[in-house]
């Protein structure tokens, strides 16, 4: 069909149904224009998932020294010929990201140009700092600034003050504006994919259109395959350690020990409520939790700071905030590329692989559910408006806690004779609460505050996860609740025997095996960003009236989709013949 039989066609007033009846009810939108999956590619994409999980389960418990020498030996190989691979990735997405903000492209809606948000501003912001970084934070908020107090690059050491205010940098760095481009490129590729092309919220249909068409159907399966692994190991292993930092939280203020039973008790109760917020859905639990953690979040940066060393904190964040901006080019660039000389040893003599190339890993692999999420939340939202929410308010919310938590850590470490690091050197999980124990008057209640907040981050990042990946598991069709609790108890049943069977060791393996897997996924998502590219560029009158039909619940409004599922035509009727 030639391109003006299409717009010969969107020319077309709707169809209206006859005066006497009643008006059926609005279509669900946006209507479903994508790909039907054989039978088969289901069959593949439902079982071989879980069938590899096991195995990687089986081989990590019955052989947990050869698993971790094999996947170190992964990582070595990856951090050594692949760092520069990593860093220009990253820069890649913040391209991106002000490219989609700046130009004209920024006006368009997701969900059509009569679309409106969902959520309120504040439950938005709260649910995609939640599902993105909430735990991430309350983990290494304390624990970066201290393990890079003493020596870190790029930033020159200030006289008197050492490597303090690098290590708050690199922190800004490692957790705010480059790490949420990453995962906005991701999230609105999905988003423009689903909300005005009618696709469903997969990687797969984001994806595969740009290929060769004799490739595509392959290609969509393992791009999905590596999805639902990569979103099933993470969730599973930050389960496995949010356990045990919610413990370390309870032990902080209770005398409970870290034990077996209570890492089970923990899980369970996790697993409970997440199931609760499933059943109830997005608006209802998530929203609600994710507003609590919001909440909970104030009450903990403005307790630090008020009861604090609030000058020290107020002149840190001042000084950091100048150098952040100052250095943030070579940051974003800095390979360390002496150590590339000679062959690398162990990913251990890289300092990108302790840090750089071990976070931006963990993002990409964390990409999926976090992306995949954050555009379910977004419909209504344009373009600029939904890079600017979801890259520039993180950003500042995590420069903001970070530089109150982490100046204060330090400040209180410098007065204790290194207190904090002894803690954070004996437990990485314990830091935060190490640091909330020299605080005056509010100390107790802010290490109660924190460890709840452990928690609920973690439910709304199972929760947001949960969401994504019965998306990945399930589509085109909707998943319902029960099929979400389910998913919720295999998750929680997979950090149940990783923790039990194989202790702490056998997760941080499993973990990193995952971040592993972040190197061929990160191919997936340049080739769809491209391909976002390509359809933002392409997109003429013709695709702008599709994305207006696609989101009108008139049901009196039929379409028919070509073979490729790529268009969508109004249905030729005779509207003669349904006025009479």
């Amino acid at each position: 069909m030639s391109r003006n039989d299409i717009d010969q066609r969107d020319n077309r007033e709707p169809l209206t149904t006859a005066k006497n009846d009643l008006p059926p009810p609005a279509v669900e939108v946006p209507r479903f224009m994508g790909r039907n999956i054989p039978p088969l590619d289901r069959l593949l994409i439902r079982l071989i998932p879980p069938t590899l999980i096991i195995g990687v389960l089986v081989w990590v418990l019955l052989q947990p020294a050869a698993a971790a020498e094999t996947i170190s030996q992964l990582r070595t190989f990856v951090t050594g010929r692949f760092t520069w691979l990593f860093i220009l990735y990253s820069v890649f997405t913040v391209a991106v990201c002000i490219w989609l903000s700046t130009s004209k492209v920024g006006r368009i809606r997701l969900g059509g140009p009569k679309a409106k948000p969902e959520h309120s501003k504040f439950a938005w912001y709260s649910m995609l700092f939640a599902c993105g970084q909430g735990i991430g934070l309350i983990f290494w908020s304390v624990a970066e600034p201290i393990m890079l107090r003493d020596e870190n690059p790029v930033i020159p050491a200030a006289d008197g003050q050492g490597a303090a205010e690098g290590a708050i940098v690199w922190t800004y760095f490692h957790w705010g504006l480059t790490a949420w481009a990453m995962y906005c490129a991701v999230a609105v590729c999905l988003a423009y994919s689903h909300h005005n092309l009618g696709k469903t919220l997969t990687f797969r249909e984001a994806t595969v259109d740009i290929l060769p068409r004799w490739s595509q159907r392959g290609a969509g399966v393992i791009v999905e395959l590596l999805a639902i692994i990569a979103t099933v190991l993470g969730l599973a292993t930050s389960f496995g350690f949010a356990a045990l930092q919610f413990t370390s939280g309870l032990a902080s203020f209770t005398g409970l020990s870290s034990t077996p039973m209570i890492w089970l008790m923990v899980i369970a109760i996790f697993a409970g409520i997440t199931c609760i917020s499933a059943i109830v859905g997005i608006s209802k639990g998530m929203a609600r939790i994710s507003s609590l953690n919001s909440i909970l979040s104030i009450v903990l940066v403005a307790g630090v700071l008020i009861f604090g060393p609030t000058l020290y904190i107020i002149s840190m964040i001042s000084q950091t905030f100048g150098s952040f901006m100052a250095n943030f080019v070579n940051m974003s660039l800095w390979t360390d590329a002496g150590i590339t000389a000679n062959p690398l040893a162990s990913w251990q003599d890289s300092w990108n692989g302790w840090w750089t190339v071990f976070i931006w890993c963990w993002v990409i692999a964390f990409s999926p559910f976090v992306a995949g999420f954050i555009a379910r939340i977004s419909r209504g939202r344009t373009i600029r408006e939904f890079v600017l929410g979801v890259t520039v308010i993180p950003t500042l919310i995590v420069m903001i806690w970070v530089g109150v938590i982490g100046a204060s850590a330090i400040y209180y470490d410098d007065q204790t004779n290194r207190a904090v690091s002894n803690a954070v050197g004996e437990d990485t999980s314990a830091g935060l609460f190490a640091m909330l124990e020299h605080l005056p008057w509010v100390g107790t209640i802010l290490m109660v505050v924190a460890t709840i907040l452990v928690a609920t981050y973690y439910v709304t990042s199972l929760d947001s996860g949960i969401y994504a990946l019965s998306e990945f598991v399930s589509a085109p069709h909707k998943s319902g609740p029960v099929f979400r609790v389910v998913l919720v108890l295999s998750i929680g049943t997979v950090a149940t025997v990783l923790l039990t069977l194989g202790g702490t060791a056998v997760v941080d393996t499993v973990q990193t095996g995952t971040i592993i897997g972040a190197f061929p996924f990160s191919f997936v998502i340049i080739l769809m960003i491209i391909n976002l590219i390509r359809r933002l560029i392409k997109r003429d009158k013709a695709i702008k009236q599709l994305e207006k039909d696609i989101n009108n619940p008139d049901p009196s409004l039929t379409f028919v989709p070509d073979p490729d599922g790529t268009q969508a035509l109004r249905a030729p009727q005779d509207r003669g013949s349904m006025e009479q």
